[in-house]
């Protein structure tokens, strides 16, 4: 069964670069053809799609957050982690790590999210 556990700092202060890690189990984040994404739910509002790191170290980032986020991985530790600079109050959500899965190899964002960590509350706050 996999499993995926954010975890990192909740809160940060604006103008800082958030930092999140994701820590994946019972499965590898190199297989063929998952994909591991970040996506958060600020607060009242619906779940955003961030960005996916995919199983060759490839990467894809929401147009509105492109410019202010990084995804990564360590292979060895398989773990993959979320940058976003220049965080502002706007940026204050629970974010999720969660597994994609592309079918037939075909690249797609957030169709099939078939698990997800439990979520952590990132607070952007002076």
């Amino acid at each position: 069964q996999v499993q995926l556990q954010e975890s990192g700092p909740g809160l940060v202060k604006p103008s800082q670069t958030l930092s999140l890690t994701c820590t994946v189990s019972g499965g590898s984040i190199t297989t063929s053809y998952y994909a591991w994404s970040w996506i958060r739910q600020p607060p009242g509002k619906g779940l955003e799609w961030m960005g996916v790191i995919a199983y060759d170290g490839s990467t894809y980032y929401s147009p509105s957050l492109k410019s202010r986020t990084s995804i990564s991985r360590d292979a060895s530790k398989n773990q993959f982690s979320l940058q976003l600079s220049s965080v502002t109050p706007e940026d204050t959500a629970v974010y999720y790590c969660a597994r994609d899965y592309w079918v037939g190899g075909i690249r797609t964002h957030g169709i099939n999210n078939d698990y997800w960590g439990q979520g952590t509350q990132v607070t952007v706050s002076s």
